[in-house]
């Protein structure tokens, strides 16, 4: 019966990397002084009867520390790309020459770096809430085979296993979120 159950740990394990890889998505979106051409990434443009990422207009370069520069494939696009950034709440002021929108990054000042680790730290539970929600389906798992008839011994060991598996990935949160705080605060 359940003496054959073995817990998918693979599967969990991809699950919370998932998690991990959505939180550096969503810091990746952060602003912190420094130009980045992921910053565009959520902006969408109402483009040829749909919306679509900016990314697929043109093409997107950082040629200095302070700019990002997108340079629009279509000239009919110009002005939708740049009304997109500028309604996007990215706090730029898209700048047009031609076919080429510049983005000036301004300097920020200190309470809106406080604000922007503020953010983080809510990026950063709302990942730990979806590793523990994978903690817990584990857990329920393994408290199925034990209504099966899972001996006491395999029991402990599977749930030490899916408590390492948590712990291991809630550190990774804490530690993204520790290096995007102090890349946020770096003056």
């Amino acid at each position: 019966m359940a003496d054959d159950f073995e817990l998918d740990t693979d599967d969990l394990t991809r699950r919370m990397e998932g998690a991990i890889g959505a939180l550096r998505q969503e810091f990746s979106s952060l602003r912190t002084g420094r130009a980045s051409g992921s910053m565009l990434e959520p902006v969408m443009v109402e483009a040829y009867g749909q919306m679509t990422p900016v990314n697929q207009l043109g093409t997107i370069n950082v040629p200095e520390p302070r700019m990002v520069t997108v340079n629009v494939w279509d000239r009919g696009m110009v002005s939708k790309v740049e009304k997109a950034i500028r309604d996007s709440g990215l706090g730029i002021n898209p700048q047009t020459n031609g076919t080429i929108i510049m983005l000036p990054i301004p300097e920020l000042n200190e309470e809106r770096r406080r604000e922007l680790t503020k953010v983080a730290a809510s990026y950063a539970e709302h990942a730990r809430v979806a590793v523990r929600n994978l903690r817990r389906d584990g857990m329920d798992q393994i408290k199925k085979a034990k209504a099966d008839g899972l001996s006491e011994d395999d029991v402990k060991f599977w749930e030490s296993e899916v408590q390492d598996l948590t712990d291991k990935y809630i550190r990774m949160v804490d530690q993204t979120l520790d290096g995007k705080q102090a890349e946020i605060m770096q003056v």
